[in-house]
């Protein structure tokens, strides 16, 4: 069985999406984005700076659009048995699995751009990538930090992301170190994503998410925060509302995945972190990348 995987934050890189702009269906979408957008995001995309493209109005959308444009051109290739998004690619995963139209899908990743980038501007926080410990003992050591401080990222085997307050952050680097983790890297990032301090931007994506008509998809959806095969429209916008506050399990995707019939990952989008992720799950299994018809 095939599974398709769409990254999230952090794949973007300059002359993305470049080449799907050659094909007709891909032009339009291009086009049909700018003028949701309201500026030549393509134009970004395709020949920006790095510094361009980390700017949050871009980031989301533009890995979105690589993401979704690159799974339309597949065209009848595109048979997913099922599909997964790492955070940002959950998104991108629910249009390409044809429950949100891509307009929709679109506007939802624009409004959490905007809504995270004011959470950042809230509170200063960060988060923290921990190798080499088990999940139970980063979580344990994280709740016994008087400040917000949690796992929020579940990558693979060995590595978790923490996000928090700065000073809970700065805590659990060194309880953890000490405690025998490997590597304790803070992560040069805007905010703490997927904790506590994300809640004003999941309460102004919640408003946003239950306004759009989210359909069955073609094929099962393992969410972020509820990992198990899922085609029920009113659970995937429950744990989409869910997202931005909960942790994104991918270690316990991947596995369940595998568990579910998955034998080959295909990743849609820019980069291949993902694959690496999924090698680290399991040898066993095929990993690639699409590639545009």
């Amino acid at each position: 069985m095939k599974a398709y995987i769409f990254p999230g934050q952090g794949a973007q890189f300059s002359g993305m999406g470049k080449e799907l702009y050659e094909n007709e269906e891909a032009r339009a979408m291009f086009e049909k984005a700018n003028e949701i957008i309201g500026f030549r995001i393509s134009d970004i995309m395709f020949s920006g700076t790095d510094e361009e493209l980390k700017e949050t109005k871009v980031t989301q959308p533009a890995i979105f659009l690589h993401s979704v444009i690159l799974a339309k051109t597949l065209g009848a290739d595109f048979k997913p048995d099922m599909v997964a998004g790492h955070s940002l690619g959950e998104f991108s995963a629910l249009v390409a699995a044809s429950a949100l139209s891509f307009e929709d899908g679109l506007k939802l990743v624009i409004t959490r751009a905007n809504a995270m980038q004011k959470a950042c501007e809230l509170q200063p926080s960060t988060m923290a990538a921990i190798l080499g410990l088990a999940d139970d003992v980063v979580e344990r050591i994280c709740g016994e930090i008087d400040e917000i401080v949690v796992a929020a990222n579940y990558n693979c085997p060995g590595q978790i992301v923490i996000s928090g307050s700065i000073g809970g952050v700065d805590l659990a680097c060194q309880k953890l170190t000490e405690a025998g983790a490997k590597r304790a890297l803070k992560l040069n990032v805007g905010g703490a994503f997927h904790s506590p301090l994300m809640e004003p931007a999941r309460a102004e994506l919640q408003d946003a998410i239950e306004k759009v008509d989210i359909a069955a998809p073609i094929c099962p959806i393992y969410q972020n925060v509820d990992p198990t095969a899922n085609t029920d429209p009113e659970k995937i916008k429950e744990n989409l509302i869910t997202q931005l506050t909960g942790a994104v399990k991918w270690t316990q995707t991947i596995e369940r995945m595998i568990a579910g019939g998955a034998t080959e990952f295909v990743e849609i989008g820019p980069g291949n972190v993902l694959q690496g992720l999924v090698r680290k799950v399991s040898r066993e299994v095929q990993t690639s990348s699409a590639t545009s018809a």
